[in-house]
């Protein structure tokens, strides 16, 4: 079903974007890499993907906040894919402050990059994957995007909007093999994540362990980090033939944190 299917994960350098790579050259995806970071970082991981899956991968360093190299980025994956048949719009900003001090600057940065960027990559695969009779297109959003919190009003904000651009889509196309559905991941193991954690354990002096706990303390009832490969394979389904019917769902992976 997904065999030399192309798919573009934007934000795939590292964290929950390659893995969502990773899974899906598993299956069989060609993969167009999207993101920043050390070049020769990003060749390795790229060229790994080729070697052990046996696909073609390229790497696009599209600033996600600039829609013309939005444009840029699709055009690539057409000329070296013939298309986008799977879209995740993973990349995200995010910032940390109380409203009246936040900056607006980050927060005009925020909506390009974590809500204009999927609007733009919507709009420009949907012809092809219309035409072609296929196309799946999940969104990540947040547990944030189903609850509030305080000081990061820019990632509640595009999370939750996320997810009503998610349900629009979803109707839009629901007669069309084409799916668009979002997933809410917890708290994960990412870069992002392990650099607060790194910086949690050093203002307690605690172990890592006992670290993770109080880390999780009124977040996962779990006591545990979402494991990226399990949100990979819960996009790896909902691309596949499993998932035809499931359209405009916000589904939450989050060790019941939402239901908490």
């Amino acid at each position: 079903m997904l065999k030399g299917r192309c798919a573009l994960i934007t934000g795939s350098t590292q964290g929950l974007g390659q893995a969502m790579a990773r899974r899906l050259a598993a299956e069989g995806c060609n993969i167009v890499l999207n993101g920043f970071g050390e070049p020769a970082e990003i060749e390795a991981r790229r060229r790994a993907l080729e070697e052990e899956h046996g696909i073609r991968a390229l790497h696009h360093g599209a600033d996600l906040a600039e829609p013309r190299q939005i444009a840029d980025l699709i055009e690539t994956a057409k000329r070296q894919f013939g298309g986008v048949d799977i879209l995740i719009n993973n990349a995200v900003v995010r910032h940390f402050a109380p409203v009246e001090t936040f900056r607006p600057e980050d927060w005009d940065q925020a909506l390009a990059v974590n809500l204009s960027a999927a609007f733009h990559t919507t709009r420009l695969v949907l012809a092809g994957m219309r035409a072609r009779g296929f196309g799946r297109i999940v969104n990540i959003s947040s547990v944030y995007g189903l609850f509030g919190g305080v000081n990061r009003v820019d990632y509640i904000t595009t999370k939750t909007a996320l997810i009503g651009f998610t349900r629009a889509v979803a109707l839009e196309t629901a007669r069309d093999n084409i799916t668009c559905n979002a997933i809410c991941p917890g708290s994960s193991p990412t870069p992002a994540i392990e650099q607060r954690l790194q910086d949690f354990m050093a203002t307690e002096g605690l172990e890592r362990d006992p670290a993770v706990e109080k880390f999780m303390a009124g977040r996962q009832p779990s006591g545990r980090f979402v494991a990226m490969e399990g949100v990979a394979a819960l996009a790896a389904f909902l691309c596949g033939p499993g998932a035809a019917d499931i359209t405009g769902a916000a589904l939450p992976v989050d060790g019941g944190w939402s239901a908490s």
